[in-house]
């Protein structure tokens, strides 16, 4: 299990936390927890405690160019709104927190398999391993804020989420929104360029 749970960091709800998070970066604050209902008109998300009490629900609107996508908390009231921007040299998503922050986060950070990309208008940094599925989010101040794990195989598309600062909670939450659909934007045109280049290989 050792190897594995360096590679992989995801755990589940009442699981301990992953040793090699904490011997990295200590105790979290607590963790939260993803759940994407694949089957559903609207492609949606609940966000779970520990307990699996639901403190996010997060939906986006089928279909949409622009992936707008809604993200209220546990009494339905409005956390953040996240929109793409297309037919730009790299595809863009705008974060729009309902306490008047913005920001921005774009897919030309993914040219390697470990890679840095700054979140524009936070001065933040996702530091990540796609293939490994491990995401390290540090604030302004170069401060672990929280760390991002993806099952390796899951129908639901599951994240666990370890929160190291309480106050950016709901931030956290917007980025792990954006970050999921632009790994599945990613996936997408990766099928896409396969398809296309066995096509003209035949």
């Amino acid at each position: 299990m050792g190897i594995f749970s360096d590679i992989f960091r995801f755990r589940e709800a009442g699981e301990p936390v992953n040793i090699n998070n904490l011997e990295e970066f200590g105790e979290p604050e607590y963790s939260l927890f993803t759940s994407t209902k694949v089957f559903s008109l609207h492609h949606r998300i609940e966000i779970t405690d520990e307990q699996g009490f639901v403190r996010y629900n997060v939906e986006t609107k089928f279909p949409s160019l622009h992936d707008k996508t809604y993200i209220t908390d546990a009494q339905g009231d409005d956390v953040a709104y996240i929109h793409r921007k297309l037919f730009t040299l790299h595809e863009r998503h705008f974060i729009d927190m309902a306490d008047g922050l913005s920001f921005e986060m774009a897919t030309e950070w993914w040219h390697i398999i470990k890679d840095i990309m700054n979140i524009e208008g936070l001065a933040w940094q996702l530091r990540g391993n796609i293939l490994r599925l491990n995401f390290q989010l540090y604030d302004q101040n170069g401060e672990i804020a929280a760390l991002i794990s993806q099952k390796a195989i899951s129908l639901h598309d599951k994240y666990c989420i370890d929160i190291y600062q309480p106050d950016y909670e709901k931030v956290v939450v917007a980025i792990l929104i954006t970050l999921q659909h632009m790994m599945s934007d990613r996936q997408i045109n990766d099928a896409l360029s396969s398809g296309s280049s066995s096509t003209s290989d035949n």
